[in-house]
């Protein structure tokens, strides 16, 4: 593997996440409390937290949180299921595994910069766009003419990160259907499934319709619940999990026993977290709307499929870059210009910034993004 280049979102992230006062472009839902969390917990598991024994735990995950975990899902079994710390870890082991110098990776852009640094830190890649013509849908006509006879992996992400956009389910199935048939492994980062206005049809689960997808969850984002550090890999190739959790012993061996007693109590109470959350986004974004409606000269909306965030077009003369830099500076209002989702693949929009309505406080947010457009008007 060569070296990796630096990572550009969480980079800026490490600068402003916590210093700029209004953070605009999140794409976790709204945190709770150890005390909330815990007191959604039944008396059993309440006592497993309190009285836990703060040894290793075992690589693949504490079995009852597999449990937990595989009943999310249509057809999975626990042994379908390996835990990590995050998603970000899951994300280097399929890569280091499914991978090697002699294979090919294609994955869509723009996305999460670990979807294609990754692969073509290994071996060669090739970016398919999105189009923001076609409501960032994927061309799978284009996705079949980039298959090469070493093509491995195919990596998506529905819903989408940055835009929102859900695949349309005859695509998707269009997908499933052109990688059985040449053998390709899909590697399909749900991390935002669940997460949506009312109404949100979700893709059903790579793991439950395609025997070599591989399906990426965490407990951060639908959930809201990133200070866990806990994410799975689902996948009905047990063999392939086997090698994963062998990468594994390289990277944090085993997870954070704490965090796995919580995230059981959350899953547990999947249900109850997930409507608390979409609820959330149903109160935000009729704001953010009219927000932009608002300034319709200067902003271009169209409201996401799913998540917890979009991807706005910025009219304005001075582009995006100068504009996000600004906004924060000035009035402490943080948004993510899209130079952050530059492809080394291939052109990126590059006039756009993400939004995040998944969390509080959008009022006094927006109504400081209102004063910054007042006094640059």
């Amino acid at each position: 593997m060569t070296s990796l280049p630096d990572f550009k979102l969480e980079t800026h992230f490490s600068k402003w996440e916590f210093a700029a006062r209004y953070h605009l472009t999140a794409s976790d839902a709204e945190s709770m409390s150890l005390a909330d969390l815990l007191a959604l917990a039944s008396p059993a598991a309440r006592a497993g937290f309190e009285n836990l024994w703060l040894g290793y735990t075992e690589t693949y995950g504490a079995p009852d949180l597999r449990t937990a975990i595989a009943a999310t899902y249509a057809q999975q079994s626990p042994d379908n299921i390996l835990c990590f710390a995050g998603a970000s870890e899951g994300i280097f082991a399929a890569n280091t595994v499914l991978l090697d110098r002699d294979s090919h990776a294609i994955c869509i852009t723009p996305n999460y910069q670990s979807h294609e640094t990754l692969p073509l830190a290994i071996c060669d890649a090739t970016g398919i766009p999105l189009d923001p013509a076609d409501n960032w849908s994927l061309d799978i006509d284009r996705l079949a003419a980039a298959i090469r006879p070493n093509t491995r992996l195919v990596t998506i992400n529905f819903p989408h990160n940055p835009t929102g956009a859900i695949l349309a389910a005859d695509r998707y199935t269009a997908l499933i259907d052109l990688c059985r048939m040449h053998g390709i492994y899909i590697l399909h980062d749900e991390i935002f499934n669940g997460l949506g206005p009312s109404g949100t049809q979700h893709l059903p689960f790579i793991a439950d319709v395609y025997e070599r997808g591989l399906s990426l969850n965490v407990m951060s984002k639908a959930y809201g619940l990133p200070g866990l550090r806990i994410g799975w890999i689902a996948c009905q190739d047990k063999e392939l999990l086997s090698q994963m959790e062998r990468m594994k012993h390289y990277l944090s061996i085993c997870n954070s026993a704490p965090s796995e007693r919580l995230a059981l109590i959350a899953l547990e109470n999947r249900a109850q977290i997930l409507a608390r959350n979409n609820a959330l986004i149903d109160e935000n974004l009729p704001k953010l709307a009219a927000f932009f409606a608002r300034h319709e000269n200067l902003f271009e909306w169209s409201a996401p499929q799913g998540s917890c965030m979009g991807f706005v077009r910025y009219k304005g003369a001075d582009g995006v870059e100068a504009f996000a830099r600004d906004l924060v500076e000035q009035s402490g209002v943080l948004v993510l210009p899209s130079s952050i989702y530059s492809s080394a693949l291939g052109q990126t929009p590059q006039d756009y910034f993400r939004i995040g309505f998944g969390r509080s406080g959008l009022d006094e947010a927006l109504a400081a993004f209102e004063a910054h457009l007042a006094r640059n008007g």
